[in-house]
C-alpha cells in the first residue's frame, strides 16, 4: 500500500533537494523550507451573507500562541433577539488533516454559512496552527484552548447574548 507521504531524493526545478512531498499539497526541502502547493482563497467575515442571511465575525482566542476563530450567527427571530430563546453552540474544527485549509477559506466559509442557516446554531470555527510549520500536537492544543475559551467566555457579545 502506497503512502501519501512520498519521500524523494529528486531535485525540484529550482535545484533544491526535496526530502518529503505530499503531492498537490506541500513539499519539504532538505534546507527546511516548506512550499505549500495549494492554498484556498481566504474570504473576510460577512455582516449578513446575501444567500443565507448568516452573520460572521473574526475573534482572537489567544495572542500567545495566536489562535483565532470565525463566529457564525444565524439570522435571529424576534424571540432570539430578546434573549428568550438562545441558540446552541457548535465548536467546529475544519478539515484538512491538520496540515492544510483554514477556518477563513472560501470553502469552509460557504459551508459554515449554509450549515448555520439550516441548523440554527452559533458556530465557532477554529483557526488552528498547521503542520509541518508547527508540528503536532500544536493543532490539538489550539483546539483544546478554543474549547476552553468558549466554555469560560464572559465577554464575547455573540456568545453571551445569543448562545
Amino acid at each position: 500500500m502506497d503512502s501519501i507521504y512520498t519521500p524523494t531524493a529528486t531535485a525540484a526545478p529550482n535545484t533544491k533537494e526535496i526530502t518529503m512531498e505530499i503531492p498537490t499539497f506541500l513539499r519539504i526541502y532538505k534546507d527546511g523550507t516548506i512550499e505549500r502547493l495549494q492554498e484556498s482563497p481566504m474570504v473576510p467575515p460577512t455582516l449578513e451573507d446575501p444567500t443565507t442571511a448568516t452573520s460572521s465575525k473574526d475573534v482572537v482566542i489567544s495572542n500567545n500562541p495566536l489562535i483565532s476563530a470565525r463566529l457564525y450567527l444565524p439570522k435571529l427571530t424576534p424571540t432570539h433577539e430578546n434573549n428568550l430563546n438562545k441558540v446552541p453552540i457548535l465548536v467546529y474544527f475544519h478539515g484538512g488533516g491538520f496540515f492544510f485549509e483554514s477556518a477563513f477559506s472560501q470553502l469552509h466559509h460557504k459551508y459554515t454559512n449554509l450549515f448555520v442557516s439550516v441548523t440554527h446554531v452559533l458556530v465557532v470555527s477554529v483557526e488552528y496552527r498547521l503542520a509541518p510549520e508547527t508540528p503536532l500536537p500544536a493543532a490539538y492544543d489550539d483546539c483544546w484552548e478554543a474549547l476552553k475559551w468558549v466554555a469560560r467566555n464572559k465577554t464575547e457579545a455573540w456568545l453571551m447574548k445569543h448562545a
